[in-house]
């Protein structure tokens, strides 16, 4: 039976600043009851006389107007406004929606449940646990205060489901941990963004305060073995189309890009997502298109653009051919590709079969392996230019067989020593949350949040 007019006025409209919550606004004698009442309905209060819906599936508009049914029934005047009525009418979907079997109202039902799971938990009734990663999508484990159930929960924001139930805390940490022990984390996951911004819309009218943009990234001269690397590939590819001489060909499975001279006695292969460690780039040389190798260098991905592009243009310039099998890795040839960091000043060191040029700040280097060079069959590595911490613990490495020309040392040597390249300053990404998946179970929306009957 429907009350004697309670005397007050609810006009419902859309939140200024959120895109989907709703507010109301209470005028006239006598509020209470129109509190109570949009209380149930799932506004909470801003301020005496205003209250704001504000949900996590963008749902406010449907259950906006179902408050204002339930408000006329008690005999208490509601106004809708033009533009909420206009979002109440709107048609819309979930774009992508993981269970597409639903019809709208099961959508709906399933999205109301996972608001339900996520309101107990802001309002203390749903104690988490621990939280897990289960391949992209997040999972957690929780026991209800007033009955002591503990559930297994999938998925997050719109989609988070009550997936199975346990009769203990003890039993539900257990199966959870044996799943999820790998990616298992204390407590709640952290906010996700549309929690953040249901939460920002419930205490506030004003828009959110906007952060500060991070600070643009500029270029800084440095010394070019501290250069950024770029964009290697954009590299490779800047150097074929310069040089018509070279044929590029793509492997089968397209990791890998080979770069021929037209002699055919000089390579290149590019390895698109080697190892940070690993060589990315490996130049051959060959006497003869049918001949043994007479010399191969290595870099790995993370050499910077200016090593780089000085190694491609000794390519081009011809140094490739300097040197043919069998001719010795004396000492002339040694001083000769390590010249310009002599004159540089860098430090020449001496221990055992291996001789070292540092510079002052003992970050960068070359080392020639003396034994190496005189075992032209071996693996091991005749030259390493190396930048970083210690040999051991490189940023990045160049490494060269025997026989590699003099000239194509002594070029990568000078531009270690004198060569100048560009790094970005300042260009630290702000921390962001990373949003994982939310693919739930395949369960219909009858059965959503109920026991599953399934063991974790």
């Amino acid at each position: 039976m429907t009350s004697p007019s309670a005397d007050a006025h609810v006009l419902l409209d859309t939140h200024p600043t959120h895109t989907s919550a709703v507010t109301a606004t209470i005028t006239g004698p006598r509020q209470n009851l129109a509190r109570a009442l949009l209380t149930a309905c799932g506004f909470e209060a801003l301020h005496e006389d205003t209250l704001i819906m504000a949900r996590i599936d963008n749902e406010e508009p449907y259950w906006a107007e179902k408050a204002a049914q339930a408000l006329t029934a008690d005999g208490i005047t509601t106004e809708i406004t033009p533009r909420l009525r206009e979002a109440i009418d709107e048609e819309w979907t979930w774009a992508n929606y993981p269970m597409p079997w639903c019809t709208r109202a099961e959508i709906r039902e399933v999205s109301n449940e996972a608001q339900k799971i996520h309101d107990d938990i802001r309002h203390g009734r749903l104690i988490i646990h621990a939280h897990a990663d289960d391949s992209g999508t997040t999972v957690a484990v929780g026991t209800y205060r007033d009955n002591d159930k503990s559930v297994y929960l999938h998925g997050e924001n719109h989609l988070r489901q009550i997936a199975d139930t346990f009769n203990s805390p003890a039993q539900a940490l257990t199966a959870f941990e044996r799943l999820h022990g790998d990616t298992m984390r204390p407590g709640p996951a952290p906010i996700t963004d549309t929690e953040r911004a249901a939460t920002q819309a419930r205490t506030s009218l004003d828009a959110p305060a906007t952060e500060p943009e991070p600070p643009i990234p500029r270029p800084e001269i440095v010394p070019a073995y501290a250069a950024d690397a770029g964009d290697h590939d954009a590299i490779f590819e800047q150097f074929l189309a310069a040089h018509g001489d070279w044929e590029k060909w793509r492997t089968f499975s397209d990791d890998t890009t080979h770069a021929i001279h037209e002699s055919q006695t000089l390579r290149i292969e590019r390895v698109h997502e080697a190892d940070p460690r690993e060589a990315a780039w490996t130049v051959a040389a060959y006497e003869t298109p049918v001949s043994d190798r007479m010399w191969h260098l290595t870099a790995t991905g993370t050499t910077p653009a200016p090593v780089l592009q000085t190694l491609l243009h000794h390519l081009v310039e011809g140094d490739g051919w300097d040197t043919a099998i069998g001719s010795p890795v004396d000492e002339k040839a040694v001083t000769a590709a390590t010249k310009p960091l002599t004159d540089a000043g860098w430090k020449h060191t001496v221990d055992g079969r291996w001789i070292r040029w540092t510079n002052l700040s003992g970050d960068a280097g070359i080392q020639f392996d003396a034994f190496a060079a005189q075992q032209p069959n071996s693996t091991l590595v005749t030259w390493t230019i190396w930048v970083g911490r210690s040999i051991d613990h490189p940023t990045w490495t160049v490494t060269a067989s025997p026989y590699t020309p003099a000239a194509l040392l002594a070029g990568l040597a000078d531009n270690l020593a004198h060569g100048t390249g560009t790094r970005q300053t300042n260009a630290a990404p702000r921390e962001r949350h990373a949003r994982l998946g939310t693919t739930p179970p395949a369960m219909r929306p009858a059965t959503a949040g109920h026991t599953s009957g399934r063991t974790l």
